[in-house]
Formats: structure tokens, C-alpha cells, sequence
């Protein structure tokens, strides 16, 4: 008991002592702390000693934490090159987060990259929080403080990416995005943000050349091959984008956009039973954003086909849908002239609110209205026409896929 007492005596005297000489040297108060709970560990040794009483379990076990435990874990970790005050605040930042409290974990963040600059994981954190409550701007600094520190953090380059495109920054998003891509042009998120921002300039070329290359990686991305279906029916090549489509729906067939463009594309061909079979597949989605549209294509389908009473139907049921849209639709294509008189058209059209879009984004609405208006512009050429546009765009693709064989050979070769 004695030699045991003496020991912890020893020990905790000169842990106490070292504390105390990093307190000095460091001039950082958070070791005042440490220093007065070992100082009370000590205390209750010497309490013990003095008055020759047996101490219960739990303040025994307090006795060995404060003036024993806690140094030795101190020292242990500075000796691993983790100092003290990083440690507690990053645990600290970490607890709040837990509780959801942003604000004490960001105070203790901050207090610890001012003390200390290089915490890479502060500054990421820290970025975090800024990210979730809206200050992209501060964000970034700190995504960049994080790249400063660690030059192969891909995910900070792609964050910051993102953040300008939020900020309308889309010419320096998409410069660090290809960057990041030359790095690592694995990076799917990366592939799949510039060939957004690309889309939305209307540098198809430039979106086509991302997305193939990300395929290289990602072959069975449903988002790349949709997304490269998109550009290509924006540059016209049909038969190419029927083919990314396809590989699309293959991958993903419980989303049905990639059927309706199929589907309008075999109309551009005049290929009306392809049509038919894909928009009835489209049909599959319960309450979709493309059902009116769906019903009014089937309705054009059945019209073509002179089954009048079908077309009826369809184009009936679509105008239950979409009122206002639907009716303006149908009343603008020729086609529905000899059924017009039989179709439920409401009269208080304009009372009816218009449905709003949840589903499809900017760019999906925009192929859409592509497809549709190429459908309108081909509906009067002849199939030999057609069999013409489908091989000069077989042509074209070949031409392509030699360009692009020879370049990639040229790159190994390099």
C-alpha cells in the first residue's frame, strides 16, 4: 500500500511537472486545466497518505484519471505529434456536431486553426458547417486552407467546384473542374458537374467529349449515358443518342425519361410501332411528369395509323391531366383537325391552374422540347429521306470513333 503510494507519488509529481513546462514553454492556457485536475488527483493521494484512509473505488479510479490518466494521454499524444488544444477542440467541435449545435462547434474550430494554421481537418469541418448554413464564400476559403494542406484532397477541388456553380461562377468552376479531371479522370462527380455546366452553355461537343471520357471509368452510369443522350439529341445525332438512351434504360428502367426520348426519336425515324412500345413503357410510371405528353404522342401515333377512336381516347385522357396544356397542344397540330369536334375540352380552361414541373430539370425540358419540335419538322419527309439521315449520321459517328481511337492511341503513345 505504501510503496504503491509512494510510486503514484513519484509519478504524478513529475507528469504534473512536465505539464507544467509545456504550459510555460507553449504560453496555452488549456493546460490550466489539466494542471488542476492533476492537482487534485495529487491532493487526493496526499489526503489519503496523511490521514491513513482507505479512499472508496470511484475516488480511487478519479484519483489514477486526473493525476495519472490524463498527462500520460497528453504526452502521448504530442509525443505522436498531436498537440493538446487540437485534440480537445477537434473533440469538442465533434461533440457539438453530434448535438447538432454548429455554432459552439464552429467557435472551437476557429479558435483552433487561428492557433494552429496546418489542421487540416479543422479547416474540412469547418467548411462543412459554413457549406450547411449558406456561406458558400467563407466555404471556399476554407476548402482552399484544406488544399493548401493536403494538394491530393480531390474532394475539396470538386466542393469548391460546386460551390461556384451555385455562385454563377460557372467559367472558374468549370476551369477547376478540369483540372481536378486531369488529375483524376476517374472523378465521376466531377465528369458529371462540368458536363452540366457545359450543357447549359450549349457546348454539346465540349459535354459529348467529358461524358465519353467519364465512361471510360464509369461505364455503367446511369446519369453519364443519359446525360451524353441529352448532348447528342442537342447536336442532332439521333442515332447516337438512341444508342446512350438505350444503354441508359438498360441500366435504370424504373426512370422512364430515357424511353420518352427513345420514343420520340423512333418518330423521327417514323418507326411508329418502336414509338408506340416505349411510350407505353413510359405509361409504366405511376403519376409520371411525362404521362399527358405520353397520351398526346399515342394519340399522334393512333392518328397516323387512322385508328381515330383510339387516338380519341388518348388524346382525351391527356387533356384530363393537363387541361391547359394539353388542349393548346392539340389545337395547334394539324393532325388532331378531323377529331377536334369529339374531344372533352373543358370551358373554363382558363380557371384551371397549370400543373407545375417537379421532376424534369432545365436541360431534360429542353431536350424535350428538341425531340418534339424535330418530330414536328421530319413528320413531312419521306422515308428515303429519313434512310438518308440515318446513315449520314452513321457516317459521322464512325468518323468520330476513329478521331477518337486515334487520339487516345496518340495520348498512350505520348
Amino acid at each position: 500500500m505504501l510503496v504503491e503510494q509512494l510510486i503514484f507519488t513519484f509519478i504524478s509529481i513529475a507528469l504534473f511537472v512536465l505539464i507544467f513546462v509545456k504550459f510555460i514553454k507553449s504560453n496555452d492556457t488549456s493546460y490550466i486545466a489539466v494542471l488542476v485536475l492533476e492537482a487534485i488527483g495529487i491532493l487526493i493521494n496526499f489526503v489519503e497518505v496523511l490521514l491513513h484512509i482507505k479512499l472508496i473505488i470511484l475516488i480511487k479510479i478519479i484519483k489514477y484519471i486526473f493525476a495519472l490518466i490524463l498527462p500520460l494521454g497528453i504526452i502521448i499524444l504530442e509525443k505522436r505529434g498531436i498537440k493538446y488544444l487540437e485534440f480537445k477542440n477537434m473533440a469538442k467541435a465533434k461533440f457539438f456536431l453530434m448535438f447538432q449545435n454548429k455554432k459552439s462547434a464552429k467557435d472551437a474550430l476557429i479558435k483552433l486553426v487561428t492557433k494552429y494554421p496546418e489542421n487540416y481537418e479543422a479547416h474540412k469541418m469547418l467548411a462543412e458547417i459554413y457549406k450547411e448554413e449558406g456561406g458558400m464564400r467563407k466555404a471556399i476559403d476554407e476548402y482552399v486552407q484544406a488544399i493548401d494542406i493536403d494538394k491530393q484532397d480531390y474532394n475539396s477541388y470538386y466542393n469548391i467546384a460546386n460551390l461556384l456553380t451555385q455562385l454563377d461562377k460557372k467559367e472558374e468552376a468549370a476551369e477547376m473542374l478540369n483540372n481536378l479531371l486531369q488529375k483524376k479522370p476517374e472523378y465521376i462527380q466531377a465528369s458529371e458537374l462540368l458536363g452540366e455546366i457545359l450543357l447549359e452553355k450549349e457546348m454539346y461537343k465540349e459535354a459529348t467529349n467529358i461524358y465519353l471520357e467519364a465512361l471510360k471509368y464509369n461505364p455503367t452510369s446511369y446519369d453519364l449515358n443519359y446525360n451524353l443522350g441529352i448532348a447528342y439529341t442537342m447536336l442532332n445525332d439521333f442515332q447516337s443518342a438512341k444508342t446512350y438512351y438505350e444503354k441508359a434504360a438498360e441500366l435504370n428502367s424504373l426512370l422512364y425519361n430515357s424511353k420518352y426520348s427513345l420514343a420520340e426519336i423512333a418518330l423521327i425515324y417514323k418507326e411508329l410501332d418502336e414509338a408506340e412500345k416505349h411510350f407505353m413503357e413510359v405509361l409504366q410510371e405511376e403519376n409520371g411528369e411525362l404521362e399527358a405528353d405520353t397520351y398526346f404522342e399515342l394519340a399522334k401515333i393512333n392518328m397516323i395509323k387512322k385508328e381515330k377512336e383510339k387516338a380519341i381516347n388518348y388524346a382525351n385522357i391527356s387533356i384530363e391531366i393537363e387541361p391547359r396544356r394539353m388542349v393548346d397542344k392539340i389545337k395547334n397540330d394539324p393532325i388532331f383537325i378531323p377529331i377536334l369536334a369529339r374531344l372533352s375540352i373543358p370551358f373554363n380552361l382558363d380557371a384551371i391552374e397549370p400543373k407545375q414541373n417537379k421532376k424534369l430539370s432545365k436541360k431534360e425540358l429542353k431536350a424535350k422540347k428538341h425531340l418534339e419540335e424535330m418530330v414536328d419538322i421530319t413528320q413531312n419527309l419521306s422515308y428515303n429521306d429519313i434512310n438518308l439521315l440515318k446513315h449520314n449520321q452513321k457516317e459521322k459517328e464512325d468518323t468520330y470513333i476513329i478521331e477518337k481511337q486515334n487520339d487516345f492511341q496518340h495520348r498512350d503513345l505520348e
